[in-house]
């Protein structure tokens, strides 16, 4: 059995770090801060990935993005992938070259499928992420692109058969209702993707401690927990939180995450 995973998710957008609640963001830092207070050398090993996530709204710059992605890679020896604005190969390459292992995608799903295709074709489907943004609303479920600004019109069902198709090879689940609000993850839809897509699932949006990551860690349809609260652990939060995690025999790599 594959082993569950741990992930920090941080949202980029124009040279700074975000924090992000319902999708409407406020800054925090830029790289010199994010170096100062997350030195992910360190923390590595409290983590099983990072995602990073380029949220700027106008005129994204996928080459100053990459450098940024430089710089968050050195001296970390945990998988790194990066999004946002990705919608060719030469972007995708540029990524991979800066240090990224796995490209998210999400606006390019709909308005750009060819490109996805492509990707899946030459870096392999292990290296293709789909970032599903939704929300429900009066019971009705609802995806998003653009930022979470633009509704894609499809039914549940019908957007997972098409990501089938594209043969995208891992899904970020991501809910706009929870997501910054640290009420917990919204686990409803988690068995109907896991019905209809047989690719690993990352649960993301309402991480606010580490009983939620556990919550999310026993959840035999979830394969990585993520968190894009910057504060919910600084300090000795999340070793902490991994380390109660592991001690509870739950399916985490297993290290000595004091060292």
């Amino acid at each position: 059995m594959l082993r569950k995973r741990i992930i920090f998710t941080l949202l980029y957008s124009d040279g700074y770090f975000m924090q992000s609640r319902n999708f409407r963001l406020q800054k925090v830092g830029n790289i010199d801060w994010l170096e100062r207070n997350y030195k992910f050398k360190e923390i590595s090993c409290s983590l099983d990935e990072i995602i990073v996530l380029d949220t700027t709204k106008k005129n994204k710059d996928i080459r100053k993005f990459a450098s940024t992605i430089e710089k968050i890679v050195e001296g970390s020896f945990i998988p790194v992938a990066a999004g946002g604005g990705v919608n060719s190969l030469e972007d995708a390459e540029l990524l991979f070259n800066s240090g990224a292992d796995k490209i998210v995608v999400n606006t390019a799903l709909i308005e750009n499928p060819s490109f996805v295709r492509d990707l899946v074709i030459h870096y392999g489907s292990q290296s293709t992420v789909a970032s599903i943004d939704y929300r429900v609303i009066n019971d009705n479920i609802e995806f998003y692109i653009k930022d979470g600004t633009s509704k894609v019109d499809l039914t549940f069902e019908e957007y997972l058969r098409y990501l089938s198709e594209l043969g995208i090879g891992e899904v970020y689940l991501n809910s706009i209702d929870r997501d910054g609000t640290g009420f917990g993850y919204d686990f409803n839809l988690v068995s109907i993707v896991r019905k209809n897509l047989q690719v690993p699932i990352i649960i993301a949006g309402g991480a606010g401690n580490e009983n939620h990551l556990l919550e999310a860690i026993k959840n035999e349809s979830v394969s990585a927990a993520a968190t894009a609260n910057l504060f919910n652990f600084i300090g000795d939060g999340l070793p902490n939180a991994r380390k109660h995690i592991v001690e509870l025999g739950e399916n985490l790599a297993n290290w000595d995450v004091n060292k």
